[in-house]
């Protein structure tokens, strides 16, 4: 892969990155650092490959040190992360999300490295703008180096198009509103095809027996709903919360997103989206859509790269649809690493940290191996080549960074709590179970949570 390929010139950079960062240095002169295993935790398999590679770059550049990546699926990552830190051994650095965090910071569980970056000069104006001031708590504490962005775009099955007698330009001017749903709203009908061969908009179109929908369904999205609906109710006018970051009120009683959410779910029983049931059966969303059962899903940029690896799927990228606001939307997040305060290497870890945050990660790296956009400006365009090599115009999740169409994602307290809310609330409303009218009592649920 073009990651290892790049090794050796990324090492050299590292060496000269991380010179500062030998532990046990003593006063007027450097000291080689102890030997240390770092140990790293991730959940994205893809990603893992472009990360080993800048393990190999960075223990090069510094032999004493170890790093030994172990990778768990989202699901388990959260509960195996939270059990190690009870039972004391959770990793030395791993992944963490802009909406877990500020837990881990409260609770004690993560270092801050406000001294560590100051001490080594770190330029935090390489990142994309704002992605920096994410990492930074409440009391100013900061307890992450950005190390890539992310946002949501419609990703299409082409020959699905092509047999429903639509183009490519056609996808890239939809828009929606949450009365009849726009054209947005026409097109995924036009895409659903039941067992009989009728459209979603023809007459004698069976919705009990639906071949091909028009659009897939991941889930119901919880509280966040990045790659569900968050981009609806955005571009309609909604937000999360009274302020971001650090809100204290959130807004999920509010009518623009209940009639986003009403909208939504409308095209469950209109048959144009799968039913919760069908979407939780088993067969994850990517797999359905792999399989030739949606036309089209809404999802992060960081999934391209394994819908492109697809076997006998062509498959093309779309802007989210314009809304009410005359504007598209998408959630803007980003990962960065953390480190955990039982950690036996805390200078070993700092110098991981700061090697993936660096340019000898992800520009000389990272960048190329069109997985992820990287935080570091630069590497932007470099990682849009990468991607472009491989038949893949990301044009429409970059749009949205180019056009000022994005979103911070919430970064709030008590966001565990919030999930576990609201994930029973919208898994009961995208089931049928409950009206959006029980978003009322839920978002007094949350907002309790604050006092």
């Amino acid at each position: 892969m073009q990651g290892h390929l790049r090794s050796l010139a990324a090492a050299a950079t590292a060496a000269l990155l991380l010179s500062a960062c030998g532990a046990g240095a003593p006063e007027g002169g450097q000291a080689a650092a102890e030997s240390a295993t770092i140990d790293y935790w991730l959940w994205d398999v893809a990603q893992q490959p472009q990360y080993q590679a800048c393990a190999d770059a960075f223990q090069k550049a510094n032999p004493n040190y170890k790093v030994k990546i172990t990778q768990y699926g989202w699901d388990d990552y959260w509960n195996t992360l939270t059990t190690a830190f009870v039972s004391g051994t959770a990793p030395d650095v791993f992944v963490s999300h802009l909406s877990r965090y500020p837990d881990f910071a409260a609770q004690g569980t993560i270092l801050p490295i406000d001294d560590q970056v100051a001490k080594d000069k770190v330029d935090l104006s390489l990142y994309q703008d704002g992605l920096a001031d994410l990492w930074v708590t409440k009391d100013g504490k900061r307890y992450g180096l950005p190390k890539d962005f992310d946002t949501v775009a419609v990703i299409y099955n082409s020959e699905l198009l092509k047999d429903a007698g639509l183009k490519p330009e056609d996808m890239e001017k939809l828009e929606w509103n949450p009365k009849d749903g726009g054209s947005y709203e026409k097109t995924i009908a036009h895409l659903t095809v039941d067992k009989n061969g009728k459209r979603g908009d023809e007459p004698g179109f069976d919705k009990t027996k639906v071949a091909v929908y028009g659009i897939g369904l991941a889930g119901s999205g919880a509280g966040f709903g990045q790659t569900e609906w968050s981009m609806y109710a955005m571009s309609n006018g909604w937000q999360y919360a009274d302020q971001n970051p650090w809100p204290s009120r959130f807004n999920y009683a509010d009518p623009k997103f209940k009639e986003t959410i009403t909208w939504f779910t409308s095209l469950i029983d209109k048959g144009y989206m799968p039913s919760m049931a069908i979407a939780g059966a088993g067969v994850n969303q990517m797999d359905a859509y792999g399989a030739g059962k949606y036309a089209m899903v809404t999802e992060g940029s960081w999934n391209t790269k394994s819908y492109w690896n697809m076997k006998g799927v062509k498959s093309v990228l779309a802007p989210t649809p314009v809304g009410p606001t005359g504007k598209r939307a998408s959630l803007f997040n980003g990962l960065a690493d953390n480190i955990s305060a039982a950690t036996d290497n805390p200078d070993a870890a700092w110098a991981w940290v700061k090697f993936l945050g660096s340019p000898a990660c992800q520009e000389e790296i990272v960048a190329d191996e069109a997985v992820i956009f990287p935080a570091i400006k630069s590497a932007r365009t470099r990682a849009e080549q990468a991607f472009g090599k491989l038949g893949i115009d990301v044009k429409p999740f970059t749009m949205h960074v180019e056009e000022g169409t994005t979103h911070l994602a919430p970064i709030a307290d008590h966001w565990a709590d919030i999930t576990a809310t609201m994930t029973e609330t919208m898994d009961a409303i995208f089931s049928r179970k409950a009206d959006v009218s029980s978003l009322d009592g839920a978002n007094e649920r949350v907002n309790g949570l604050f006092g």
